[in-house]
């Protein structure tokens, strides 16, 4: 490796950083892959189906004939469509996912280098203003279908973003007022040090073992059932799946598409909801630690430094099947149903807990 200690500090930042997009990039789309697998088997399971289970050993072969199906089959596009802007939208669902992963921690470091591709000093506010992109791509993907089920579908996905959009941004903001910072690649140190006292705040310990750990989630409840739901309208899952609500709308935006651009609709889903999911692991759970001695403190080796991305990925998988299992459970919400928890709802609520967190700082410091 004596070549590599003479490319200079630049050139070696730039190699680890190529490196790192490329990992963080192939574990994203394989656990794309296998959500969908995930998501089959559960739903069969709760309603006594078998689900997928002739592709490869129970079925884990099924993600890659659907890929190869999805290439294979014919791209048509309908003649009534705004083809410029039908082209563009399937782009535009999934390329917000990927650039909100770029400032996720999943992990502490390995040697000299830290476990996030992008180390932002504002990384919590570049998350809120790249996600709210994906909405554009549904909205054009209406615009552009010259249909009323996609139109209708895009104007409900508008609807949604602005309302949960807002209730979403307002929930972090206790979690600021603690003193975490908007950075989310240094939140488990930051928590470590509030905790510990070092910090200038010092809200005494909870006897729990979450609270001494950095689990957000204890000292800020309001806060994580807020964001929680809002996860689940901005990732257009179920019970606020209403852009598509196949029973309503046949699908809604995505109708009018066919092989590799419904692909990246269905992609796109998928990888928001992944990186929602590590999102809230990072601003609520305690990020890649665990109340375990080595576990709880950045790593000092390169074991421990993969045990922490281990324990990341582990706390994300379990999200994720979270939401999934909300689905095959709860019924859909109604349009006002939705509109009215989100603008007379949460957005109050998280005012309120906003107003609450700092008069609670302000007494006690």
């Amino acid at each position: 490796m004596s070549w590599f200690n003479q490319i200079g500090p630049f050139p070696q930042f730039v190699l680890f950083s190529a490196l790192k997009i490329v990992v963080v990039f192939s574990v994203l789309m394989f656990i794309v892959a296998y959500a969908v697998w995930v998501e089959r088997r559960t739903a069969a399971l709760i309603q006594d189906r078998l689900g997928p289970n002739r592709v490869g050993i129970f079925g884990l072969l099924q993600p890659a004939a659907d890929a190869i199906k999805a290439f294979l089959k014919e791209d048509f596009t309908p003649a009534q469509v705004r083809k410029a802007y039908y082209w563009l939208a399937p782009a535009i669902v999934m390329i917000p996912s990927l650039l909100t992963v770029a400032i996720i921690p999943f992990g502490s470091q390995i040697g000299d280098q830290k476990m996030v591709i992008a180390d932002l000093n504002v990384g919590v506010l570049y998350t809120f203003g790249i996600v709210s992109l994906g909405v554009y791509g549904i909205v054009l993907a209406g615009y552009a279908a010259r249909s009323k089920y996609p139109f209708i579908g895009g104007i409900r996905s508008s609807a949604q973003l602005i309302s949960y959009e807002i209730a979403m941004g307002l929930a972090v903001v206790p979690l600021f007022l603690i003193g975490c910072g908007l950075d989310p690649a240094h939140l488990s140190e930051a928590w470590q040090k509030f905790l510990a006292g070092t910090s200038s705040l010092n809200l005494g310990r909870l006897v729990t073992w979450q609270a001494t750990h950095g689990w957000l989630l204890i000292y800020a409840p309001i806060s994580f059932v807020i964001f929680l739901a809002a996860m689940f309208a901005e990732t257009n899952r179920m019970p606020f799946d209403l852009p598509e609500s196949e029973q309503e709308l046949a699908g809604g935006y995505n109708v009018e598409y066919s092989s590799m651009k419904f692909a990246l609709f269905f992609m796109g889903e998928y990888a928001n909801l992944t990186v929602a999911a590590a999102l809230m692991v990072t601003l609520f759970l305690g990020g890649w630690t665990l109340p375990i001695y080595g576990l709880d403190q950045p790593a000092t080796t390169a074991v421990w430094g993969l045990l922490h991305i281990a324990v990341f990925l582990a706390k994300v998988l379990c999200v994720m099947f979270m939401v999934i299992w909300v689905r095959w459970m709860w019924p859909r919400f109604r349009y006002d149903q939705l509109m009215d928890l989100g603008w007379r709802r949460f957005i109050p609520l998280a005012l309120a807990n906003i107003l609450v967190t700092a008069a609670f700082l302000w007494i006690r410091a």
